[in-house]
């Protein structure tokens, strides 16, 4: 095996340990920058918005004179400063480090946590929205702001990353969210990823997770880059129509593509039948009675 990129032996073994870890510091701070002008541009194209659009996600409490962005969707497509800093080493080194040469891009986001209102992300895996071949799938999270205990920080639970994929379903449809108490998980086990603006967390896919609200006066702005193994094929949920090989091999990041899928033995629920309620997990995770954490209305 060759020699690691950047991450220590220990963050390597932390990893595989706990399903996720923390490195500070790693993106430089003017690309942190170049960002937060980024962010400046979509929040004025949320002013005068009235529904959420296939770039934008609006918070409940959003108004058109008062634009509030829950998320933004595929950043990468729509910034080319989101797409260049994934194709960075500064992303795909430590990755390199954790799954292997080949990766691929499964999708990204812009989670952005806003001061006072930001909303909650209730308990959940990734997993059970994309299942795959293999869990050779991670997702690097691009810290955008200094992250607190009070500005809705990611909550891992160390080691579910080798536990059984948990129903995420409720009322007969895929809800997006699962119970800890079901599960026989406590959210005094969750670990959170604080650390300085620039840092990175980078969590596997099956461990759970989620994220309260911010309750502080400053924002908590994260920029997820999901990145799979070139071996890990989408069996169901969203994006797992590959369509064409071309358009498959697009997706490749680094590294060799491959139409030999690694067939691991991995536990899967089918994220079916899809709710009724279709768009981001926000809107997913309404459909269900159990709630992780609050939300506010304005």
């Amino acid at each position: 095996m060759s020699s690691p990129e950047c991450l220590t032996a220990e963050e390597i073994a932390a990893y595989h340990r706990d399903g996720f870890i923390v490195v500070e510091k790693r993106i430089p701070d003017d690309v942190i920058t170049a960002c937060h002008e980024e962010i400046a541009r979509f929040r004025e194209e949320a002013r005068g918005l009235t529904a959420h659009t296939d770039r934008i996600d609006l918070e409940d409490s959003h108004r058109p004179d008062d634009p509030r962005i829950r998320r933004i969707k595929l950043p990468h497509a729509i910034s080319r400063v989101f797409d260049d800093l994934m194709r960075s080493d500064w992303i795909l080194a430590p990755v390199r480090d954790l799954i292997g040469p080949g990766v691929r891009l499964r999708s990204s986001k812009l989670n952005m946590k806003s001061a006072r209102y930001g909303a909650p992300v209730d308990w959940h895996q990734d997993w059970a929205f994309y299942p795959h071949t293999n869990d050779d799938i991670l997702a690097v999270g691009v810290f955008l702001d200094d992250v607190g205990p009070e500005n809705g920080p990611l909550m891992v639970i160390p080691g579910t990353h080798r536990s059984p994929a948990y129903d995420h379903h409720a009322g007969g449809y895929f809800a997006g969210t699962m119970s800890l108490a079901a599960a026989g998980l406590s959210e005094q086990d969750a670990v959170r990823a604080m650390a300085p603006r620039g840092s990175i967390s980078i969590h596997h896919v099956r461990v759970v997770h989620g994220s309260d609200r911010n309750r502080s006066d400053k924002d908590r702005g994260v920029l997820f880059y999901e990145l799979a193994a070139a071996d890990a094929f989408p069996i169901a949920g969203s994006m797992a129509t590959i369509g064409t090989l071309e358009d498959f091999d697009a997706l490749m990041l680094c590294g060799e593509s491959t139409i030999e899928p690694r067939l691991a033995e991995v536990p899967v629920r089918i994220p079916l039948p899809q709710p009724p309620t279709r768009g981001s997990i926000y809107e997913i995770q309404k459909q269900s009675a159990v709630k992780g954490f609050e939300t506010v209305d304005a």
